[in-house]
């Protein structure tokens, strides 16, 4: 329907023709992410990563636990230049996932002693910032960069170092992570990559795949999670718990 845009991208269009079609105000609060989801037959990742699209462009604002509310009517601006190849960030875990995962599989074929080691290193540095509870999520970043290295294959070192580039430059990125204040799940990612450094360790190929995919299903389900702003008695009646 709109050629040359990312799916996020074509849903938010989608979206902004409802709004529109049904006739919301500035100031009225929208559809729900599940209604959304329902509308469009998306899922709510999706719903969410368009939700994200319109506002990086100004056009709604969501507030925690109320919901999604139109704050412009200039529904049909065009989107902001800095945004027009940004990815979603829902549909870049989606990549790495696939990715990483494989990645972690080969690097246990190959890894060394000297591998492990910088690996606990970056692992013991994870495991301070969040005891000092700073921002500085480097460590993670090192940890997975890492496990590529050991893989000794250039061309896979290099794309996993630009999935983590795009998603170090992707404003939707950066805004998902402006809804989350509970920083917990730095506790259970660390423990998932224990888990991915054990399997490692013991050169468990199959192992350090699925601990790297679990991994990042955990990322994507938390994320999902602590950056939902609908209020759950809105349309919660509607769906199950296990919808989207």
């Amino acid at each position: 329907m709109y050629k040359g845009l990312r799916r996020y991208q074509e849903l938010a269009e989608e979206l902004k023709l409802i709004i529109r079609k049904k006739g919301y105000q500035v100031g009225d609060r929208i559809l729900t992410e599940r209604q959304i989801s329902e509308t469009l037959n998306v899922g709510r990742s999706a719903a969410r990563e368009a939700i994200l699209m319109l506002e990086i462009e100004g056009l709604v604002e969501v507030k925690k636990g109320s919901g999604t509310y139109l704050i412009s009517d200039e529904l049909s601006a065009p989107k902001p230049l800095e945004t027009a190849d940004d990815v979603g960030p829902f549909e870049l875990l989606q990549a790495r996932q696939v990715v990483e995962s494989n990645v972690a599989g080969l690097a246990a074929l190959s890894v060394t002693k000297s591998d492990i080691l910088r690996m606990r290193q970056a692992l013991e540095m994870e495991r301070k910032g969040i005891e000092e509870q700073n921002n500085d999520y480097s460590s993670d970043e090192l940890f997975h960069r890492l496990i590529a290295e050991a893989t000794q294959n250039s061309v896979l070192v290099d794309t996993v170092s630009e999935l983590w580039k795009t998603r170090d430059r992707s404003l939707m990125w950066a805004r998902l992570h402006e809804r989350i204040f509970d920083t917990d799940y730095r506790k259970q990612w660390l423990r998932d990559h224990q888990e991915i450094l054990s399997a490692l360790q013991l050169k468990d190929s199959e192992g350090a795949r699925r601990a790297m995919w679990q991994h990042l299903e955990n990322v994507r389900d938390t994320l999902m999670e602590l950056s939902d702003v609908d209020d759950p008695n809105f349309d919660g009646y509607l769906f199950n718990s296990s919808a989207g």
